[in-house]
């Protein structure tokens, strides 16, 4: 390794470092001021819909480490004669919807990134299924932590392809910066107040991702 890129990866190092202490101080600080209305959503969501109030799912960060996502639940837990779930879109609620457009239903992942699971910014934590559905160069999104915003939800969220959202994905792992992680914090607050690309034509949020038709997907190694 030469010096200058012996320096370049301090500094990448030390920017990382500074990143993690701005994540977990942010989110105590946000945890305390969003708490009412936190309180306020989880009392709603009792009334409307019971319990569980926190939705909680095994997701992969970084390094493909699974780890538990929090959200606030948005759907009903009703099943067809047949016993077998409802599908999605019959299941979320007009309040869920509300939730989901206001990204309301977001904040209990504060507690993630308080946790050292996700990041205020950096690729969105998907599902374990997919995993052994990426290619190499898709899965190079678990180079990063997960973050509770990233590019993608900047450039489109939902209404954007799978392979658009995995180059994005790579993009930002390639080009993360400090400022690049303010500029997508700015960005997000807008395409929050428009309510733009929360869903997919036709799904309730996105469409199952089934692996890439031109390459087969690579095993990423899951660690538990």
């Amino acid at each position: 390794m030469n010096h200058q890129n012996f320096v370049s990866s301090k500094f990448n190092k030390y920017n990382r470092f500074i990143k993690s202490v701005l994540d977990i101080s942010v989110a105590a600080i946000a945890l305390l001021f969003f708490s009412p209305i936190m309180l306020a959503v989880a009392i709603a969501i009792y009334f409307r819909m019971g319990y569980p109030i926190i939705f909680s799912q095994p997701r992969p960060g970084k390094n493909a480490r699974i780890f538990n996502l929090y959200k606030f639940r948005t759907m009903t837990n009703e099943c067809d004669a047949k016993g077998n779930t409802l599908p999605d879109d019959q299941r979320l609620t007009s309040f869920g919807k509300f939730l989901r457009q206001t990204s309301l239903d977001e904040l209990p992942q504060l507690l993630n990134v308080l946790k050292g699971d996700m990041s205020f910014v950096g690729p969105r934590p998907l599902l374990v299924r997919y995993l052994d559905r990426y290619t190499t160069e898709q899965a190079r999104r678990h180079e990063v932590k997960p973050g509770i915003t990233g590019l993608t939800q900047t450039k489109g969220r939902n209404c954007l392809s799978w392979e658009d959202k995995f180059k994005l994905d790579v993009w930002y792992v390639d080009h993360w910066s400090l400022w690049l992680d303010l500029q997508i914090l700015v960005l997000t607050f807008f395409k929050v107040l428009k309510q733009e690309g929360i869903n997919q034509e036709g799904y309730a949020t996105a469409s199952e991702f089934m692996g890439n038709t031109e390459q087969k997907g690579v095993q990423t190694k899951v660690i538990s």
